[in-house]
């Protein structure tokens, strides 16, 4: 049967999501464990979304295909245990409803970004957030967001590799805060371009810098062109915050 799991992982080390021949993924490591309590066989497994390599989740959601027999908590605690010592959890396990899918049953996506900004490096939160030693202005960044809110093509802001068939997607709320040391990017939409968080960050950093006005968010929106915008922020500020779906399925 199918079981759905809300799964949280710290992504440093790992080459992301997808099993890739150049390192371990969260995929190998989910798909090994689960093997154990499948008698060796390998286990349909389906995510919300593949995030890359260094990039953390706290609320990634997962389908898989184990035996019925299980419990939920006997199947969140026998992945938990195999899965040591790796930086992965399963937090939850539930039955999966019936045709459910995690990448096409979701409505709703919050992404994550928190930039370290200060002169000192980062030590107790390496490799959870960009580094940024010059000052940044948070309030010129979050004017320069406003624009990207709505429904747009994203081509400016989408990789290269990208695979997507549309460029148009709707960001439903990007909020710029600062607390302390920390600018966080706050994310929300149904869907997003491969990058697409990461090159915001990127580029509203420019903002922030003062080395581009604000308006220029606006322009490199409207070009329509990736070599408009500037470069792809760190992995590592940015986190899977949280899934959503018609019926709330975890507690």
């Amino acid at each position: 049967m199918f079981w759905a799991l809300m799964v949280e992982y710290d992504g440093t080390g790992l080459v992301g999501w997808q099993r890739q021949d150049n390192g371990l993924s969260v995929q190998e490591v989910m798909e090994t464990a689960a093997a154990r309590l499948n008698d060796g066989q390998i286990p349909d497994i389906v995510t919300a979304g593949r995030t890359d390599a260094g990039v953390h989740a706290a609320g990634q959601v997962v389908r898989i295909d184990m035996p019925s027999h299980y419990t939920p908590r006997q199947i969140r605690d026998g992945l938990n245990y195999h899965m040591k010592p790796h930086k992965i959890s399963v937090l939850q396990a539930v039955p999966a409803p019936e045709g459910w899918n995690p990448r096409f049953s979701a409505i709703h996506r919050v992404y994550r970004y928190i930039i370290l900004n200060r002169a000192a490096r980062p030590t107790i939160d390496r490799g959870q957030v960009w580094h940024v030693a010059k000052p940044l202005n948070e309030i010129a960044m979050q004017e320069a967001a406003r624009c990207l809110i709505g429904q747009h093509d994203f081509s400016s802001f989408r990789a290269s590799s990208c695979q997507a068939k549309s460029p148009i997607r709707t960001i439903d709320k990007l909020n710029v805060t600062r607390n302390g040391d920390r600018i966080t990017l706050d994310v929300e939409g149904r869907s997003f371009l491969h990058h697409m968080v990461r090159n915001f960050a990127g580029s509203l950093k420019l903002v922030g810098e003062g080395r581009w006005p604000t308006s220029q968010i606006a322009t490199i929106l409207a070009a329509r062109n990736r070599a408009a915008a500037g470069p792809t922020a760190e992995p590592q500020g940015l986190t899977l915050m949280r899934v959503d779906y018609p019926l709330n399925l975890f507690t």
